[in-house]
């Protein structure tokens, strides 16, 4: 028997400095799909050298809908069991051992990766919310892994621009039990590729007023 259809999903976008080291130590647990959302360096090239399978976008799509591509991808090609990483080196990939024994021979659902550090104070708000709301202490760590049928149902990655947090909210409100797993890696040394500060800042307290609303509208 070879080893469990696992497949981890990487969005990049102008990664060339990270991405080679990142697949080649990823693909030894699994296969690699990266999906290039239009980067000017070679971030593709790179990748594929590395043994990934790579996607390239035809424009700068950002974030959500450059890892939706990345899971439509997966499911087609029947991988049952979807893990995300982000291309910079601040996952380490040989916590995936971890993920996959939880997703596969534990038959969670939904892993989630807990970071020791938030990086924003909107994360730490949204964090705070989130915790006392759902339960989950790191909603917006990119390291995270999802059976596919979880998929299936919400019809998607994330749909709605919710910064990667669609699936795994709206899975846990439809009853889906999860586990989670401290994270770590080396840190990043320069600005996040999909969002600038101000502008990720912006995202996600927008994100959680509409987490907010929708709890409150669903208690009425």
């Amino acid at each position: 028997m070879g080893r469990p259809r696992v497949i981890v999903i990487i969005p990049a976008y102008n990664e060339e400095a990270t991405v080679q080291k990142v697949v080649a130590h990823t693909i030894q647990y699994a296969d690699v799909l990266v999906v290039d959302d239009f980067s000017s360096d070679n971030t593709a090239v790179l990748a594929r050298n590395a043994g990934a399978t790579v996607l390239r976008n035809s424009s700068n799509l950002g974030y959500e809908r450059t890892l939706n591509i990345g899971f439509e991808t997966a499911l087609k090609n029947g991988f049952e069991y979807l893990i995300t990483m982000d291309a910079d080196g601040e996952h380490n990939p040989e916590l995936l051992t971890l993920f996959i024994d939880m997703l596969v021979d534990k038959k969670n659902p939904l892993v989630l990766g807990v970071r020791k550090k938030k990086q924003r104070f909107s994360e730490t708000l949204m964090g705070w919310y989130i915790f006392a709301r759902y339960g989950v202490h790191d909603i917006l760590c990119g390291f995270k892994g999802y059976r596919s049928h979880l998929v299936r149902t919400n019809g998607g990655f994330d749909t709605s621009q919710s910064i990667g947090t669609e699936l795994t909210l709206n899975s846990i409100r439809r009853g889906s039990s999860f586990v989670e797993i401290a994270v770590n890696g080396n840190k990043r040394r320069d600005h996040p590729r999909f969002d600038h500060a101000w502008r990720a800042n912006m995202r996600i307290l927008l994100v959680l007023k509409k987490q907010v609303l929708r709890d409150i509208i669903s208690c009425l």
